[in-house]
């Protein structure tokens, strides 16, 4: 058989064996997480009301930061507007406060093209690892059943294309971008790129990205430094200029030629690519599968304030695992 045939050049994986070595304040980040005092600040109560404005224009009676906590309770836990202005309700009144809470035509209409507050930077020892990856995020509409029972097109039933960048030391999504589902991930790599204001060291995409652009690119932003592992395809041939200057891209192929793609991926570290693919399953855990909104620019909201809740129940705490065996 085919696999038997081939056993002999086969890359094989020893199989590790982790342990969490900080269970118990990973354990207490976990209950945090359902914690409303995690995603309200006191001091946000002092900035209920919105700044007055100096230019010609109805005065807004709720600030941005208003908004920001309404939605992002909304996505925690995954309520629609109407009833995310009851949960407020409820919190207000338990707080004892006389403060009126944005209605849910309030937070849709607020929603489109909404700024969220900056975070303040954070220094950094090492510079960024960052992953580059995407999924497709549903849209709510009909169902694939219904289409193909009654054989209908609806103008809803559509997607997203989820572009997100992590960083391999962090775990903190450092760049995203929600894009439409034509949009290709080389078109959509320097937007990402303009998100990062750090030095980046290291850079894993897939093999989609594969191309001299990109790489001119990563070393015009980062540096002829940076750490380029982007898996080649199978018809890859070395440069011309190889014979003088191997570059990355060469010898991933000379090592790939030599050793085995499945042993390339072991020496590159190219296999933590999987970190992204938890980093989606995340996403579609806690955040959701597909999109609330239905306007494009509410839906851009959407995925910021999605990053900021993933960001911040990161920042609660993380598992560290040592190697047991």
């Amino acid at each position: 058989m085919l696999h038997k045939f081939n056993a002999s050049r086969r890359h094989t994986f020893a199989k590790t064996r982790y342990r969490v070595t900080n269970w118990a304040e990973y354990n207490e980040s976990l209950r945090r997480r359902g914690d409303l005092t995690v995603w309200i600040e006191t001091d946000a109560l002092k900035l209920w009301t919105a700044p007055r404005r100096t230019s010609r224009g109805d005065q807004q009676r709720y600030s941005d930061i208003v908004i920001v906590i309404c939605l992002t309770l909304s996505l925690v836990y995954k309520q629609p507007l109407r009833q995310t202005q009851g949960l407020m309700r409820g919190i207000v009144r338990r707080m004892g406060l006389d403060i009126p809470v944005p209605d849910f035509s309030t937070l849709s209409r607020r929603g489109r093209g909404l700024s969220l507050p900056i975070k303040p930077q954070t220094r950094r020892s090492e510079p960024v690892h960052l992953l580059v990856d995407r999924t497709g995020l549903k849209i709510f509409g009909e169902g694939e059943r219904l289409r193909e029972k009654h054989k209908t097109k609806t103008r809803c039933k559509s997607w997203r294309k989820l572009h997100l960048g992590l960083d391999l030391l962090t775990g903190e999504i450092v760049c995203a971008d929600l894009t439409l589902d034509d949009v290709g991930d080389p078109t959509a790599l320097p937007g990402l790129l303009d998100q990062i204001d750090a030095p980046v060291s290291r850079f894993l995409v897939d093999g989609a990205c594969d191309g001299a652009l990109i790489t001119d690119l990563l070393n015009a932003r980062f540096g002829g430094a940076v750490e380029v592992t982007i898996p080649p395809p199978k018809n890859a041939v070395l440069s011309p200029q190889s014979m003088n200057d191997l570059s990355q891209r060469d010898c991933h192929i000379t090592e790939i030629h030599a050793h085995g793609r499945i042993a390339w991926q072991s020496s590159s570290g190219y296999n933590q690519r999987s970190r992204a693919e938890a980093q989606m399953g995340r996403w579609k855990g806690v955040i959701g599968a597909k999109l609330k909104a239905q306007r494009f620019e509410n839906q851009k909201t959407e995925v910021k304030i999605a990053v900021s809740a993933l960001n911040r129940t990161t920042e609660l705490g993380r598992a560290e695992f040592e190697v047991v065996s």
